[in-house]
This record gives C-alpha cells, sequence and structure tokens, in this order.
C-alpha cells in the first residue's frame, strides 16, 4: 500500500513538474544527404537589428560557441566558402508567473450584503521571467535550401554562467537529432 502511494505521489509530482524545462525539437529535409557536405560557416549577421544584437550579443557568442562545437564534433571544419551554412535565430519574450487563489490562504468569502457571500478564484502575479527561444537553420549553400532546423527553448537565467550552460545544454540536445557527420 505504501508503495502504491508512494508512487502516485511521484506521478503527481511529475504531472506538476516546473515549466521552465527546456524543449527542444528538430526537423529535417528527408532527402539530405549530409555525406556531401564537409564545411560550414555561419550566415551574414548584418540582418540583426540593432537593439537585437544589443540585448543578445552574449548569447549570441555563446550560441555561436556552442554550434561550433557540435559542429567540429561531427567532423565539419569552418571554411569562408562553406558546403553548410548555419543561421540562427533568437527570440525572447517576457512572461509573468501566476498563482491561483484558494480560500484557505487567501482570506474569507467577501460579504456583498443581504447575506450573500462570494468568493472567486484569481490569478495573482507573482514574478516575471524571460524565456528564450534559439532556432539554428542549417541550410545547403549551393542550393540555398534548409537542410535541418533544431530549436531549443528554455527559460533564461539572469546569470550569464548559468546562461551559458543552458546555451549548451539546449544546443547539444537539438544536435543530438542531427543526422549528418562530415565523411
Amino acid at each position: 500500500m505504501l508503495k502504491k502511494s508512494l508512487f502516485a505521489l511521484a506521478l503527481g509530482l511529475a504531472a506538476g513538474a516546473p515549466a521552465w524545462a527546456q524543449a527542444t525539437t528538430a526537423d529535417q529535409k528527408a532527402d539530405a544527404d549530409f555525406t556531401r557536405y564537409k564545411t560550414y560557416n555561419f550566415m551574414d549577421e548584418a540582418a540583426r537589428t540593432a537593439s537585437t544584437a544589443a540585448d543578445l550579443s552574449a548569447n549570441i557568442f555563446d550560441l555561436k560557441r556552442a554550434v561550433t562545437r557540435e559542429m567540429e564534433a561531427r567532423g565539419y571544419q569552418r571554411a569562408a566558402q562553406p558546403d553548410l551554412l548555419v543561421n540562427i535565430g533568437v527570440s525572447t519574450q517576457l512572461l509573468t508567473q501566476t498563482r491561483e487563489t484558494n480560500f484557505l490562504n487567501d482570506g474569507a468569502p467577501y460579504y456583498i450584503g443581504q447575506r450573500n457571500f462570494r468568493w472567486q478564484a484569481q490569478n495573482v502575479p507573482i514574478g516575471q521571467y524571460r524565456e528564450g527561444t534559439a532556432t539554428i537553420d542549417v541550410v545547403d549553400a549551393a542550393r540555398k535550401e534548409q537542410v535541418w532546423q533544431g530549436t531549443a527553448t528554455s527559460i533564461l537565467s539572469r546569470k550569464s554562467r548559468k546562461a551559458a550552460q543552458q546555451i549548451d545544454k539546449g544546443v547539444a540536445e537539438a544536435f543530438a537529432k542531427f543526422p549528418g557527420r562530415a565523411q
């Protein structure tokens, strides 16, 4: 009986797992032949707006470093005239964390006259956090055609060291689904 209770508790805790867990996805072109590719480089950064570059310059540097490590671990070499181009897109959004009020912690029902009592659950803001999504597009340079895309989404830490670790983990998880190796 105790084992069943502990198992039920564990399932309940897993169902309420924190929303800040990292999520990654990957998608590839069905007929892409990754054995043809030997080199890579990053796309031109001129397309970024000045505000985006100013806000995310440290994260972009960490993303490029992590992507470089993953590509070179698969045997690809960085080159001026590459077979593959890597484009990194970053978006962030400021979100509000809330909790729902409950009768036990948030007071008695409101008296609205003539023996009418009313209580209603509400969402109360308790903090703000930033969520970031990095999209890594790998493009066949000769055909200008996307052959693979990996996406990682996570809550961003305010501490640069922790943010760099999150980026490393997200890029590694996305590239775990990368099908190619240089020959």
